[in-house]
């Protein structure tokens, strides 16, 4: 361990940076200063919100960076959406779409950027609101919820993407097309691999992380400088800024563009994952915010890269509506690139989805280790406070891995059915991130501590503008993509987020409303396993 978050001042407190059992006296004593040794910065703020220190801090700037930087998954969610916006909207709609969908996307990480500077703990979304509002611990226990669910479905979504390049890559190179069958077997091949990186614990997922920032850097020049060399006819300025495409339908051809807007927010989500590893970073109230932050401003200067090299290059369109291929943006690939230069660029992309979907289940778990912690999670400490010889949550781990490859299972009979479960996972991202900026709008005294990274009097106007675009996008997420609208083409993403908001809200009223009452203080809380442990040391 890098860092030792307390001192063995007794002689029944072992370990306080791994177990829960030291007493309110201890704490008091070590942020006094009395001991044998300083405590850490970062676990003296933690326990001042009333946490004991149970996670290894082995996590630097790079990796809490890495974080959130796998989570977006620039290259990643830009290659998989690309096709959304091409066809509603056309190159007009994904450049400026980009642009504007960034600029407020960047609001939002500064709003839960600053929440986070005051509030360094796991769980970040859920017990931001849990804090800022007590007196309503419904919206505390809703937001958890529909946050860990996202991420299930957002890990889901990420194992299916990595089992679909893996699938083109099987394509290009033997021309044989994969069932569905064999993409789910493959998908959950994924599911399982990952579920095993992250029960390995923090340092191995923080040196991935680091791996996954600088194969983006690295993969996006690669990407970049193939597409321009090897194209054979680069389109003009004209019709990369200017072109409207529109094979949705729809007679408003600002409504098209709008619907175009949602490629740029799919790909941007996930910065806020940077927060779920704050108990595992060193100086946390500093180095998480910045993560946020900055993962948003890379990530718009890569992809708006990416981007142009993409629209520059790009064949005509109708090729990529009528390909055979399992996404659209291989066969961009194979037209540009011929197919072994294709090979190589869809792998660069496939390797950072992976690494893109292993950060789902690195959230979905903390989350549910950080609800069981406060008692908003059936089963509490004793199902989902269990953790390995690495210090992985493990339990919550495997959770996420089971319920992702039982949808994914969904893939083989309705391709339909799938993709409303999947494009669900954003809106509950949106709706996530709404609940602390509503707080900080409508109760701009919620936050009474700043931490070093702060607003000052731009807060309020700028959580605002995060919380307008939000319930916008919330909204746009789930109107109809196509018209005329049919079975088969109906956004049902709009059943799905209601089942989702059905299945929490059915959760608080039989069981939340009469076990959470908001956060609660786990240093006076002694832990079983605590015995154990000292036992194996």
């Amino acid at each position: 361990m890098a860092e030792k978050s307390a001192i063995e001042t007794t002689s029944h407190v072992t370990r306080a940076s791994t177990r829960p059992g030291h007493a309110n006296s201890i704490s008091q004593s070590l942020e006094k200063g009395e001991g044998d040794a300083p405590i850490d910065a970062s676990d003296a703020r933690l326990h001042a919100l009333g946490y004991a220190s149970e996670f290894r801090r082995e996590m630097s700037l790079f990796g809490v960076l890495g974080i959130s930087f796998c989570a977006i998954g620039i290259l990643t969610g830009m290659s998989s959406a690309f096709q959304t916006g091409l066809f509603s909207g056309g190159p007009l709609g994904l450049f400026w779409g980009w642009n504007i969908c960034s600029l407020f996307m960047l609001l939002i990480a500064l709003c839960l950027a600053e929440i986070c500077s005051s509030y360094p703990t796991m769980g970040g979304l859920y017990f931001w609101v849990c804090k800022m509002k007590p007196d309503m611990p419904v919206l505390g226990f809703c937001t958890g919820w529909i946050y860990t669910i996202a991420m299930v479905f957002t890990g889901t979504s990420g194992n299916l993407s990595v089992a679909l390049y893996i699938s083109c890559l099987i394509s290009i190179g033997t021309s044989r097309i994969l069932t569905r069958l064999e993409i789910v077997g493959i998908a959950w091949a994924v599911n399982i691999t990952c579920g095993v990186v992250n029960s390995i614990g923090t340092k191995t997922i923080s040196r991935i992380s680091t791996f996954n920032l600088w194969l983006t850097f690295c993969g996006t020049f690669i990407l970049v400088i193939t597409l321009f060399v090897k194209a054979e006819h680069k389109n003009s300025a004209a019709f990369v800024f200017t072109d409207l495409e529109n094979f949705t339908g729809w007679e408003s051809k600002g409504f098209v563009v709008l619907l175009g807007f949602l490629q740029a927010v799919y790909t941007l989500e996930g910065c806020e994952t940077a927060a779920q590893v704050a108990e595992e970073a060193h100086n946390a109230s500093l180095l998480s915010p910045i993560a946020i932050v900055f993962s948003i401003v890379g990530s718009y200067l890569i992809g708006l890269l990416y981007l142009l090299s993409l629209l520059f290059a790009l064949p005509s369109p109708s090729s990529l509506l009528t390909t055979t291929l399992p996404l659209p943006i291989a066969q961009l690939y194979l037209d540009v690139t011929g197919i072994n230069l294709s090979l190589l660029c869809l792998s660069i992309v496939c390797v950072t989805q992976f690494c893109a979907a292993m950060t789902a289940w690195t959230a979905s778990s903390r989350l549910l280790w950080a609800l069981a912690r406060d008692g908003a999670a059936p089963g509490g400490r004793e199902l989902w406070g269990r953790r390995n010889r690495w210090g992985s949550p493990y339990v919550g781990v495997w959770a996420s891995v089971a319920l992702g490859c039982a949808i994914s299972a969904a893939y083989v009979g309705s391709a339909v059915a799938f993709n409303a479960i999947l494009s669900s996972s954003a809106v509950a991202v949106m709706l996530s991130y709404m609940q602390p900026i509503l707080i900080r709008v409508f109760w701009p005294d919620s936050l009474p501590e700043r931490g070093p990274f702060s607003l000052g009097k731009w807060s309020w106007p700028i959580n605002l503008a995060a919380f307008l675009f939000c319930a916008f996008i919330c909204v746009l997420f789930v109107l109809p993509t196509a018209y005329p609208v049919t079975a088969i083409n109906m956004n049902y993403a709009v059943l799905a987020i209601g089942a989702v908001i059905l299945f929490v809200g059915i959760g608080w009223v039989s069981w939340g409303v009469r076990r959470f009452k908001g956060v609660v203080s786990t240093l006076d809380v002694s832990w079983e396993g605590e015995e154990e442990e000292r036992k194996s040391e």
